[in-house]
């Protein structure tokens, strides 16, 4: 079966239904058709951590983050979602354990100043009075923003789902694009397994899968899969607001509205590619780093993990 539309957005993410929404909500873009290989949000946006900073080191970031703050504060709203987001600004509490670091954090300090942030620099005593669990041994400064926060991915992408289909377009789930057709430098159509759909514009929103997917159509680019994985602990009373950032031990541990841990760390050194296990030396690592910096955690029972 062929077909055609106006715009086919491949990525059920965060990006992907966003874009479809924004798209349709300006009006004029014609039929738009979202193709997603499985569920919404079942890639790199279900399983991230979820957190939401403007603590950045580059003017382009800083900027993206600011406005994407402003907009997470009242996109419920927007959106007219049933549910709570979840959107929680207990602030980004970030660690510096070096001179180095302490120096860069300065730096980055004062550009997001500049561009209108609301940070401080902070001394270890005002960090254990934002966290008092917070072990500052080795600690020579940080930074905060109470303005940074997280919010839960799944209602977020599910929101923006709803609001896009209300607005016309289409969603199709469990529909893998298998090739994307090209005539000179443009991409006109993709492939699925159930037919070829032809458009004037194809939007590829399929994150860590964006660069394998460009590459069926002769592009090389930039984009390539990384590794990283997340456990989550069983629920407590609420005790810490912030996410904690600390880059010398590699990690960030943020306490959920629903009381549980969300924590993970991230390899520089891990190889490139899909495979998604996840095992048991991330969460001894993880254990062994996070009950160092938040001591009263340790007795704490995983619940689950991923990659």
């Amino acid at each position: 079966m062929n077909e055609q539309a106006d715009i086919v957005i491949i990525g059920g993410g965060i990006v992907g239904c966003s874009t479809a929404y924004q798209l349709a909500k300006m009006g004029g873009a014609g039929r738009i058709i979202l193709l997603e290989k499985d569920f919404i949000c079942s890639g790199s946006t279900g399983r991230c951590g979820a957190g939401i900073r403007q603590q950045w080191g580059t003017e382009t970031n800083c900027a993206l983050a600011i406005r994407s703050v402003e907009m997470f504060e009242n996109l419920q709203e927007e959106l007219d979602y049933p549910e709570d987001m979840e959107f929680k600004q207990g602030g980004y509490l970030m660690m510096a354990h070096t001179e180095h670091m302490l120096d860069q954090f300065r730096k980055n300090v004062a550009l997001q100043r500049r561009l209108g942030v609301d940070v401080s620099l902070i001394t270890p005593q005002e960090a254990r009075e934002i966290v008092p669990m917070l072990n500052t041994d080795g600690m020579l400064g940080g930074t905060f923003c109470q303005r940074d926060g997280h919010l839960n991915p799944f209602k977020v992408t599910d929101a923006y789902a709803r609001a896009a289909k209300r607005l016309g377009v289409e969603i199709r789930l469990r529909t893998e694009v298998t090739g994307l057709v090209r005539e000179g430098d443009r991409i006109t159509a993709v492939d699925t397994k159930t037919g070829r759909i032809s458009a004037g514009k194809i939007i590829n929103c399929s994150g860590a899968w964006a660069g394998e997917l460009c590459r069926k159509a002769g592009v090389e680019t930039p984009f390539y899969a990384e590794k990283h994985q997340i456990l989550v602990t069983e629920p407590i009373e609420p005790c810490v607001k912030p996410m904690v950032i600390s880059l010398y031990h590699g990690l960030y541990c943020q306490q959920s509205p629903h009381g549980s841990f969300i924590m993970g760390i991230g390899h520089p050194n891990e190889p490139r590619g899909f495979e998604m296990k996840a095992d048991w030396r991330f969460a001894s690592e993880m254990a062994s780093k996070v009950t160092y910096l938040l001591p009263r955690l340790k007795d704490l029972h995983v619940v689950r993990q991923w990659a």
